[in-house]
């Protein structure tokens, strides 16, 4: 199955004084990598929304962003930090003496001041209120996700099965060339031989000549490596219309495509045959750039 990385959704539900609102981004990664934010109080539900995230995605990094609006109470409370807040006073009223100032140290003089004296206060929130509000959302910001998830995947699918057809054409037309080299590196073979050894003053060993033409056609004949090739592209196409994700397995099967293709270009000798190999070579890296793209 071919689905995309890339996805962005946003999803909010209302039941009763609750609202949540979810956004969900999803890059690239090559394994599961949440990143979950949740509003103060809230933070014993990010295993649960984990969970959900586990059952539904296989890769990328995830990034959820969650925000609830009670309008039953207030999420957060606040609370004085009252060490910071005299200290502060103190230092205030010594710069007044110091300097021989005039006024009151006041509250908003103080507020102005002293930075973190007055700071959120984490409630302790009844969770078992809040997780159906935000089930429901991450239900639906999850759906949203797969839907562009999917979407992409099959733009990306219908572009793998281009470029493997074209693959897939160019091994025939090796298979074609390679088999008309082996017979003409056999003849050429032969005759260099013979020569060499009429020169010597020699007589031909139609032998030895037969021997060392079939070791020069074995190690020519690029059949097994033709063989391989076509079961990886059916494989690929295999892995594509499956139903599970299928990233990492594509991933690695064109590892194994560009050994074969090597093996084709260092075996035959050709230079046509090596052109045929740099082209496809450079096709099966567009894939791999593309395949990083996919769950």
């Amino acid at each position: 199955m071919i689905r995309s990385m890339t996805a962005y959704a946003r999803a909010s539900f209302s039941e009763g004084e609750l609202t949540a609102d979810v956004e969900i981004r999803t890059y690239n990664s090559r394994n599961l990598d949440p990143m979950i934010r949740v509003p103060s109080g809230l933070s014993g539900l990010e295993e649960r929304i984990k969970s959900m995230l586990t059952a539904r995605l296989s890769r990328g990094r995830v990034e959820v962003r969650l925000q609830i609006h009670d309008t039953e109470e207030t999420m957060n409370t606040f609370e004085v930090d009252m060490g910071r807040a005299l200290s502060c006073k103190a230092a205030l009223e010594s710069l007044k003496t110091t300097l021989s100032l005039e006024g009151a140290v006041t509250l908003e003089l103080l507020m102005q001041a002293g930075s973190g004296i007055l700071k959120t206060a984490e409630r302790s929130l009844d969770l078992e209120r809040f997780w159906p509000v935000v089930e429901r959302v991450m239900q639906e910001g999850l759906d949203a996700i797969d839907t562009m998830r999917a979407t992409e995947g099959r733009y990306l699918a219908e572009d793998f099965r281009q470029r493997l057809q074209w693959i897939e054409g160019e091994v025939t037309a090796i298979e074609q060339v390679s088999g008309d080299l082996i017979p003409l590196y056999r003849n050429r073979l032969m005759e260099r031989m013979g020569q060499l050894m009429q020169d010597a003053g020699l007589e031909p060993d139609s032998g030895r000549l037969l021997q060392e033409a079939a070791i020069l056609a074995d190690r020519s004949d690029i059949s097994e490596e033709v063989v391989r090739a076509r079961s990886h592209i059916a494989h690929f196409r295999e892995i594509m219309d499956g139903p599970e994700p299928g990233g990492r397995k594509l991933n690695f099967l064109l590892q194994e495509f560009n050994r074969e293709f090597n093996t084709m270009g260092s075996k035959a000798g050709d230079s046509s045959i090596a052109h045929r190999v740099v082209a496809m070579k450079a096709e099966l890296e567009k894939l791999r750039e593309q395949v990083q793209n996919i769950e």
